[in-house]
């Protein structure tokens, strides 16, 4: 399989190149494509070194997968030209989620909507990943009615110079600044740009994503989005209202019976998720399960995950791997 990685220099590609490498996925010929100052750079990989290419390059290539992390504006000028010359795209970016024409995949819970049609495929958002994966089984069981979450998102979401920001602030150094504010020993409630109804960019895909992920536009969602001092990965504090009433000792055991979920739920020896334990692997952790006792058929549950892995390169691979198992590609 000739595989191209197109932003492969960058925080989300290096983890795409690592996830390729551990999954062992057959990799015949790989492209590193990054952006112009990035070309002619070498990068090791599976104990080959490899030079970066340009876009266009890599176009004429004809790879048969190329994923994508390479930002919104390259992916809507590149992938269609990829696709065009019988390239599969898997794209890491907003660019496609939303386009009615192109499919919006978690593989354990939608991968069945793909065909060989499917050039451009489209992977979700990092918060909405994680949420749909401990969402879909509970809705297949009860069915949603409405979902209120708030994020605590680390600022790995926002690359390279938001680390370098915080590793500044803790050295008590000046730099340049990914945020408005200072991200050491402070929380901010804004999480990509502000949309004209106030809410931001990053809460209206929770909104958005998931009803298209779970094939249910009467799932109503509300979000604040915050970015938090943390490395490893997003939190998520989640409240669900379903139409029908659950036993907690039922969902508990729904979610471990879930593939890409590990229930993390036990407070006699403080168990619970957190993104210092998620950091570096690909399952979504649930805990802090209980029923909301304010009103009837609700529950809360705290969800974390690296969002760098299962919220970004992980999910694009396992993408890819489907496509490939089903002779898709």
């Amino acid at each position: 399989m000739k595989v191209a990685v197109v932003g492969a220099t960058g925080m989300v590609g290096e983890i795409m190149l690592k996830v390729l490498q551990e999954r062992n996925f057959p990799v015949s010929e790989l492209i590193l494509v990054a952006s112009e100052k990035s070309i002619g750079k070498e990068v090791a990989w599976n104990g080959k070194t490899y030079k970066v290419v340009g876009l266009q390059t890599a176009v004429d290539m004809q790879p048969e997968i190329a994923v994508f992390s390479a930002g919104g504006e390259t992916s809507l000028q590149w992938a269609p030209k990829f696709a065009e010359a019988g390239t599969t795209v898997i794209d890491n970016s907003s660019a496609w989620r939303m386009d009615a024409t192109k499919k919006l995949v978690v593989p354990e819970i939608n991968a069945s909507v793909l065909t060989k049609d499917d050039k451009i495929i489209a992977n979700p958002n990092c918060s909405t990943i994680q949420m749909v994966m401990a969402l879909a089984p509970l809705h297949k069981k009860y069915k949603i009615k409405r979902i209120v979450v708030s994020t605590y998102q680390s600022i790995t979401g926002t690359g390279v110079k938001a680390v370098q920001q915080l590793e500044n602030e803790y050295a008590g150094a000046k730099g340049e600044m990914a945020y408005k504010y200072q991200i050491h020993r402070n929380a901010i409630p804004q999480c990509d740009v502000f949309e004209n109804n106030g809410y931001t960019k990053e809460e209206m895909k929770l909104v958005r994503e998931t009803q298209k992920i779970l094939n249910d536009k009467t799932i109503a969602v509300t979000a604040t989005a915050i970015r938090i001092p943390v490395v490893g990965g997003h939190s998520e504090a989640v409240n669900v209202e379903f139409e029908n009433d659950f036993d907690v000792a039922e969902v508990r055991q729904l979610l471990h019976q879930t593939d890409g979920i590990t229930v993390q739920d036990n407070l006699d020896t403080f168990t619970y998720p957190m993104p210092l334990y998620a950091e570096g692997k690909d399952d979504v952790f649930v805990g802090r399960i209980r029923r909301d006792e304010s009103q009837p058929n609700t529950l809360n549950l705290w969800i974390v995950a690296d969002n760098l892995r299962k919220g970004a390169a992980t999910n694009t691979i396992q993408i890819a791997e489907y496509l490939l198992k089903n002779n898709l590609v």
